[in-house]
């Protein structure tokens, strides 16, 4: 896709899902990947994926230059927390933009929180990660992780101007070895990529989705 298609586009909505039965996985059990635990749940639903995408991820770091590797941050997002962070995000923006009609508010929002009933993390499909150094030190990418449109000015889109060289060239490198491994960005933010889901078979033109939603109780996998 050329143009930046939006969580919120019908398109997007209209994939059907042709769900493979695929488990969820907790990334954490063989090792593979650094794991970073600013967003860590409870019940730790936050490091699970489903099996295919967690495949794709360690084939990803395996293709990364000596001395990097992935930085796993966010898999699984229960539907309720999805829906919280959707209507806590598009609250502001009715706040700051009073004028915005709700078709409006939906598509703004949607450039940095997914609308629940289609959102890749709920269905174990995407995952928020970074890059990290061989002795595990966070790497800098223009802009922390989950920096909004507004915090940013901009500067979370993937293809953002206005980022330092450094940062460009490790973007360039994250998704380099993450598109040959099957993802997709959400190009809003450089951080979020994704496989099976929705807006993964619309950005491919595959026919339809591997992965629909979960809702995942407290320690339910």
């Amino acid at each position: 896709m050329n143009e930046i298609i939006l969580m919120s586009d019908p398109r997007v909505a209209a994939v059907p899902v042709r769900g493979c039965g695929e488990a969820l996985v907790d990334v954490r059990l063989d090792g593979a990947l650094l794991v970073d635990v600013r967003v860590e749940d409870a019940a730790g639903v936050f490091c699970f994926l489903r099996e295919g995408v967690l495949g794709r991820l360690v084939k990803a770091q395996a293709s990364l230059p000596r001395g990097l590797r992935l930085l796993f941050v966010e898999g699984y997002r229960p539907l309720s927390l999805q829906r919280h962070y959707f209507e806590e995000y598009a609250d502001e923006l009715r706040t700051a933009h009073p004028e915005w009609s709700p078709e409006q508010v939906a598509a703004s929002a949607s450039r940095y929180v997914s609308p629940p009933h289609i959102a890749p993390h709920s269905a174990g499909a995407a995952v928020d990660l970074t890059l990290a150094d061989a002795d595990g030190h966070e790497l800098e990418l223009g802009t922390p992780m989950n920096a909004s449109p507004e915090d940013s000015a901009g500067a979370c889109y993937t293809a953002a101007d206005g980022i330092g060289d450094e940062a460009r060239a490790r973007r360039e490198i994250l998704g380099a070895a993450l598109t040959a491994a099957g993802l997709v960005n959400y190009p809003t933010e450089w951080w979020h990529w994704s496989f099976g889901d929705r807006y993964w078979a619309l950005a491919t033109g595959t026919d339809a989705a591997l992965y629909g939603p979960r809702d995942l109780g407290p320690g339910v996998v």
